[in-house]
């Protein structure tokens, strides 16, 4: 038997797992997937041709992703602990809340699926950060700005993972939820900025499916949607803890 302690702590793993993957779709959605050279080169001071030619232009490129990172994920650190504390606020509905919750994020999946078009999903509210190029201040404002602005784009799928930090009833465990999208989302530009040469042609590979990238969204935003309306996503994390006991150290 599993110490009840010890499944408490692990049965976030699944929700941390499926955030994770959300903001690595995140990344490759239209929203994102086409800037993150230019954004790269302007964070550096740089052009996308010293990037591409010189060691110390992607370094960088480097330094301010990694302030551009820290600042979109002190954003989505802020929404997610705004999202456990409303979750813990309307904890006594929580019985109408989860599912009211599923079923927004399967309306976001059927949005990406193709099948329920959203329009104000689909727009973006872009703020401009100033000419800041090549600082690291720079870099982290650009990093907020990055989060406000596309949040209207990137909505169905941070509004799925905000829906399953508002159904945590601790407010750390609604910011991991943010702090995992946040690592998918945000790991992949300190990739692109570090080896940048050798992923130019991957980068246009993805941009030509981008309708792949979209459509494996919208079915794990409808998956996580329908398990959280039927009360199953609580049960997946027990089965998947049984199914794997070293899951249960987590945490």
């Amino acid at each position: 038997m599993l110490d009840s302690s010890l499944i408490l702590d692990a049965t976030i793993l699944p929700a941390l797992l499926v955030a994770l993957a959300a903001g690595v779709l995140s990344f490759l959605s239209p929203c994102v997937l086409p800037v993150v050279p230019p954004y790269l080169a302007y964070m550096g001071g740089v052009s996308v041709g010293e990037m591409r030619e010189g060691a110390a232009a992607r370094r960088r490129a480097l330094l301010a992703a990694a302030f551009f990172v820290l600042g979109l994920s002190t954003v989505f650190l802020l929404l997610g602990a705004a999202a456990s504390a409303l979750g813990r606020a309307v904890l006594q509905w929580q019985g109408w809340f989860v599912p009211s919750a599923g079923v927004v994020i399967m309306i976001f999946g059927l949005h990406f699926l193709g099948i329920l078009r959203v329009p104000f999903l689909a727009r973006e509210a872009r703020l401009d950060a100033g000419d800041r190029g090549g600082s690291a201040l720079g870099a982290y404002v650009l990093g907020l700005a990055f989060a406000f602005g596309w949040t209207p784009c990137l909505g169905p799928i941070l509004g799925a993972i905000l829906g399953l930090a508002a159904t945590e009833a601790e407010v750390a465990r609604g910011s991991a939820l943010l702090a995992a999208y946040a690592l998918g989302l945000g790991l992949p530009f300190l990739l692109v900025a570090a080896f940048f040469p050798a992923l130019t042609g991957t980068l246009a590979a993805l941009r030509r499916h981008m309708g792949v990238v979209e459509r494996v969204s919208g079915l794990l935003l409808w998956t996580v949607g329908l398990l959280m309306l039927s009360g199953q996503f609580t049960d997946f994390s027990f089965w998947l803890l049984e199914r794997f006991p070293v899951l249960a150290t987590v945490g």
